[in-house]
């Protein structure tokens, strides 16, 4: 992933969330009504099908491949080194977004993880949620790409 482009600033990113919100005439909620462990659980999608994408239009291999190459980049303690290494960098509506989900109370934690890189996983997963509700696709790519050296240092 070391390969990646950073020109998220001449991207044209579609709003996806607008146009499912649109297509299938779900109201959505105001961005201040979800709960932080809601938009973690839309954020863990947004964040794995971005890996994914990656990962496969690099090389395409075997299944198994793939998913060994994903995980490198998709458990708490990678999602974990990505926040730290963000976390300065975030807007204050950002910073709030990924707080209100590293400190919201969840009734599961992650297998052979610490509690501490679950919970900074969480708010990960939050920003994610956030900002593609919000429609600010290239913001979270211009993040993820940002965030991602990190993993490949």
């Amino acid at each position: 992933m070391e390969d990646i482009e950073k020109n998220t600033e001449d991207m044209q990113v579609p709003d996806l969330a607008g146009m499912i919100r649109e297509s299938f005439s779900v109201p959505g909620e105001p961005m201040n009504r979800y709960s932080p462990l809601a938009l973690a659980f839309m954020g863990d999608s947004v964040y794995e099908i971005i890996i994914r994408s990656i990962v496969v239009q690099e090389a395409n291999r075997p299944a198994g491949q793939l998913n060994k190459i994903k995980v490198k980049y998709v458990n708490a303690a990678a999602q974990a080194r990505i926040i730290e290494y963000l976390e300065p960098k975030l807007t204050d509506e950002e910073s709030d977004a990924y707080k209100r989900g590293r400190n919201a109370k969840s009734y599961t934690s992650a297998k052979n993880q610490s509690i501490n890189d679950y919970r900074k996983a969480t708010g990960l997963e939050a920003l994610c949620g956030y900002l593609y509700l919000k429609g600010d696709m290239a913001r979270l790519i211009e993040l993820l790409q940002d965030g991602i050296s990190v993993i490949d240092r």
